[in-house]
């Protein structure tokens, strides 16, 4: 008992260091980053952990074109990401809930621009040592993440897995306690799928009260990294999140039947379900109807302002948008197992960017 509280411990404090200079210490760090930065334009951002990955892996990219900026992102959730853009205290926020009406009422003088940068898809990832191809039923997950299933050989689970041995061991869901857009892309997907999520049980949000003996934990990596060392959870996250240490993923049923595991094409089936793209670029899919659509996915937005007061840091901000949209940057998203833009939005993303001054 004592040693798993040590590693449970020792696995939690990991995940509070968030580095990318694996290493250094946090002085070493922020010498490095002085000296690397000195005579460049900085560009700060902060936001949602969803695209994370991707947005450090465009901004060591972008540095080869655009030496001279220096682009930096901090993932600290969309709900922090959306406050701190408020409060101007970056140059550009990031959200997998874009900003809500409520939000965009509270923006200043300098206007706000929404522009999808990407899009991507939520896994459940799991823990159950010797199973594999497990397939989840869309009333199932719904269930398990209210707290009304409790064992991985729950009649229901095993009708869905005839040809897996399932053990009787409890089901721990591994959810988000800080304020995340990925929150809110599961809980818009389970609200559709079954009204009581909505109107009864938790609701939509980007932070939400988890029924049960769910076990919470802040960020898409600390969600990961939980399911990794816990027999018996399951917790969602991005796509990239879960590939990166090698979890099972589960097939999830969507709205025609089908179940279905993270794919480019499937995460471009339920992108192009979308009917209607609103001026605002705010396009939610919480349910695509496609029979080949994989079923939670969603765009990710980067927060701009209209206005900013150094015309050398807009012109910098355009710069490093329009290559992150151009096919180039989409490659980049495509091979971090990102759904790149469909032609559409990415043309009418690229009018959003051109309007930043």
């Amino acid at each position: 008992m004592h040693s798993r509280l040590a590693l449970l411990k020792a696995a939690a404090a990991a995940l509070v260091v968030v580095s990318f200079m694996p290493g250094c210490s946090d002085e070493q760090q922020t010498d490095a980053a002085v000296g690397d930065d000195a005579g460049k334009l900085v560009i700060d951002g902060a936001g949602a952990t969803f695209p994370e990955p991707l947005y450090q892996r465009w901004i060591d990219e972008y540095r080869k074109v655009a030496p001279d900026v220096a682009f930096h992102y901090e993932g600290v959730g969309s709900g922090e990401g959306i406050k701190r853009f408020l409060a101007e205290a970056v140059d550009f926020g990031a959200s997998d809930a874009a900003m809500s009406d409520a939000d965009l009422a509270k923006v200043g003088d300098r206007g706000v621009v929404m522009v999808p940068m990407t899009a991507g898809m939520v896994v459940l990832a799991y823990n159950l040592p010797g199973i594999e191809g497990l397939r989840l039923p869309r009333d199932v997950i719904v269930d398990i993440f209210a707290g009304n299933i409790a064992y991985w050989d729950d009649a229901r689970i095993e009708d869905a897995n005839p040809g897996l041995n399932l053990p009787h061991r409890g089901i721990t869901p591994v959810v988000r306690r800080d304020s995340s857009g990925t929150t809110f892309i599961l809980t818009s997907h389970l609200s559709a799928v079954d009204d009581w999520w909505r109107t009864e049980g938790p609701g939509v949000g980007k932070q939400i009260d988890w029924p049960g003996g769910a076990m919470e934990v802040n960020y898409n990596a600390g969600v990961a990294e939980r399911v990794r060392i816990s027999e018996g959870s399951i917790g969602y996250m991005e796509y990239e999140f879960a590939d990166r240490l090698g979890l099972p993923i589960a097939a999830l049923q969507n709205k025609a039947g089908q179940y279905l595991k993270p794919s480019p094409t499937a995460g471009t089936e339920a992108l192009a379900s979308a009917e209607v793209v609103p001026d605002d670029l705010r396009v939610f899919i919480p349910d695509p109807p496609g029979a080949g659509a994989y079923p939670i996915v969603s765009y990710t937005w980067l927060l701009l302002y209209q206005r900013y007061p150094e015309p050398a840091k807009a012109a910098a901000l355009r710069g490093g948008i329009e290559w992150a949209l151009s096919d180039a940057g989409q490659e980049v998203a495509e091979s971090m197992r990102y759904i790149p833009l469909p032609a559409q939005m990415k043309e009418l993303a690229l009018a959003k960017v051109s309007a930043i001054r």
